[in-house]
């Protein structure tokens, strides 16, 4: 295995590459160097090629150009197939990297505050967190490897990410892919920006490249401004030397004698050199009019412009929306017991408040939004159910799908009684223990975003018809949030995590409802769609509830956090 040499670099020139079977490239006569010494943050918007970038790193793909480097290459997260989710790592990891030693894997897990025991229950028990450690863990505890990380605190609670961060900061030699603000800030020392047409590399965190940025972009704005003005301006000046031209050129034949009496013979080869001037005058204002054209080209080629998002929340005639009342949630184990996942939790949600549910993983944020949504469903159905045959039919023609992430459509009918329907005492469902009080608003329409998107697939004119939603309206929605219009033509499983993410987000965006509910709405979503996001939800105010561990994403929306 090749040595990584001190200060050594990578270095890519000319590079160019396009997918099969489409129409632009990806990346076209791109030229930088890195430093593996380096600890790069990555950043982009979705789609426009990081992952693709680490795979050419990789020589998984053809190219043209050249990339060289006298390191080699490790990327996290490793695949873990079928077979080796059921094994455990300490017996499979000569598999997964021959070279490693288990010894220094342990040491990485102890600094990872991650137990050795970990190496030997079957993977797929692990939760989220503990796979992120084991596999960080595997990728730095060999040498001589310049790694590529790829978005390590997806799906990752606060207290994980907070352990993930401080130990990226007292690493080196790495490529971190994430759209986390708070963990770039605390762990690079340069970045890499995929802009809109070009490439930059800059020294220094995300905050001190987003603030480059935004100066870069004002300065390109004013100056293409400034351009503008003086186009039009010798423009207006050009087209009246040539109209003084034009004039000055007709009156070289025929004259009034009694006008002009003071007309020699010599006065039309006067006439013909004024005009002469006037024409080179022209000339000159164009020469002038092209120089400040091309100055102006290119400048806004990578200024970002976001739209402007709209959403249209509806008011609820109720001030509380949700409430729980020392309510207890408990799943069943095979053995008969119940692993309690909260205990007596009390909150209120009300009108207009945006609610953060925090916790870490497994302490039942999305078991919560999944039983508000259950009790929903069901308080609705019962509601329509009561009635007679001619509220049934109303409640029919009343009804809203109401798009829970789900492959099946939920039929939810619109109530317009103030009743609720308040459950009480202990149920045995499908494995699920509940106790205590959960209170849903009667007649309330939820808009939820899940956090899981495998069961997007087909086409988006198919998803739009599931939905019942208007397609080209959608698609407008998607081309707002940056999706190039080349997507459309493809299948949904076919999209990068992040534009799946922004299919939901765009579905729940055109949904006219009194209560938001997402669930990690975030993983995947480049930086400057959840700023465009976070813009939105301070504007429209809607009432939400949401679980979302971006903290400067928490910071700016939460009015209320409820902590599990």
């Amino acid at each position: 295995m090749p040595g990584r040499d001190f200060m050594s670099q990578i270095s890519v020139s000319d590079l160019t590459f396009c997918y099969e079977g489409s129409f632009d490239n990806i990346f076209e006569n791109v030229s930088f160097s890195i430093d593996t010494d380096w600890k790069l943050g990555f950043v982009g918007r979705n789609g426009k090629g990081k992952t693709t970038f680490l795979k050419l790193l990789q020589g998984e793909l053809e190219y043209r150009g050249t990339i060289s480097a006298s390191t080699a290459f490790d990327y996290f997260p490793y695949q873990v197939d079928e077979r080796r989710q059921k094994a455990c790592l300490g017996e499979i990891l000569e598999e997964i990297r021959p070279d490693c030693e288990l010894w220094r894997v342990i040491c990485e897990l102890d600094r990872l505050q991650a137990p050795a025991e970990v190496l030997y229950r079957p993977f797929y028990t692990l939760s989220y967190g503990e796979r992120t450690k084991v596999m960080l863990a595997i990728l730095f505890s060999r040498d001589n490897y310049f790694l590529l990380i790829d978005e390590p605190t997806n799906h990752l609670d606060a207290g994980a990410r907070e352990l993930v961060k401080a130990y990226l900061r007292s690493k080196k030699g790495f490529i971190l892919v994430s759209h986390d603000r708070d963990l770039l800030d605390a762990c690079v020392d340069h970045v890499l920006a995929l802009n809109r047409r070009t490439i930059e590399v800059q020294s220094g965190n995300f905050s001190s490249w987003w603030e480059n940025r935004e100066r870069r972009d004002a300065f390109c704005r004013a100056e293409n401004e400034k351009h503008q003005k003086e186009i039009k301006a010798l423009g207006r000046a050009a087209e009246r030397a040539q109209r003084w031209a034009e004039a000055n050129e007709r009156s070289k034949i025929g004259f009034d004698p009694a006008k002009e009496h003071d007309r020699g013979n010599g006065t039309r080869p006067y006439i013909g050199a004024k005009t002469k001037k006037m024409q080179r005058r022209v000339k000159n204002l164009q020469t002038r009019i092209d120089s400040e054209i091309a100055q102006k080209e290119g400048l806004l080629q990578d200024v970002e412009n976001p739209a402007e998002l709209k959403l249209m929340p509806l008011s609820f005639r109720r001030e509380v929306l949700v409430r729980a009342r020392d309510y207890t949630l408990a799943y069943e184990n095979g053995d008969g017991s119940c692993r309690v996942v909260f205990d007596k939790l009390c909150f209120e949600l009300r009108r207009g408040e945006r609610v953060f549910l925090n916790g870490s993983n497994g302490c039942g944020k999305s078991s919560l939004l999944k039983a508000i949504l259950a009790q929903q469903e069901k308080k609705n159905g019962n509601a329509a159910a009561g009635y007679g045959k001619e509220d049934r039919n109303r409640a029919e023609t009343d009804g809203e799908n109401i798009w829970s992430g789900e492959t099946d459509r939920t039929n939810v009918w619109r109530g317009e009684t103030d009743c609720t329907n308040a459950w009480h005492g202990e149920t045995d469902c499908a494995g699920i223990r509940e106790n205590g009080l959960l209170e849903i608003s009667s007649g309330l329409r939820i808009s939820y975003v899940s956090q899981d998107t495998s069961f997007l697939h087909g086409d988006i004119g198919s998803f739009c018809a599931q939905q019942m939603l208007e397609e080209s309206l959608f698609k407008a929605v998607l081309r707002q949030l940056d999706m190039e219009r080349a997507q459309f033509a493809k299948n949904m499983e076919d999209f990068s995590e992040g534009q799946k993410k922004k299919v939901l987000l765009a579905a729940s965006l055109l949904q006219q409802a009194h209560l938001y509910i997402w669930d990690e709405p975030l993983n995947y979503i480049d930086v400057f769609t959840r700023m465009q996001i976070e813009e939105l939800i301070l504007k429209y105010a809607p009432t939400m509830l949401i679980v979302e561990h971006d903290v400067r994403f928490r910071e700016r929306i939460a009015t209320k956090i409820v902590d599990l």
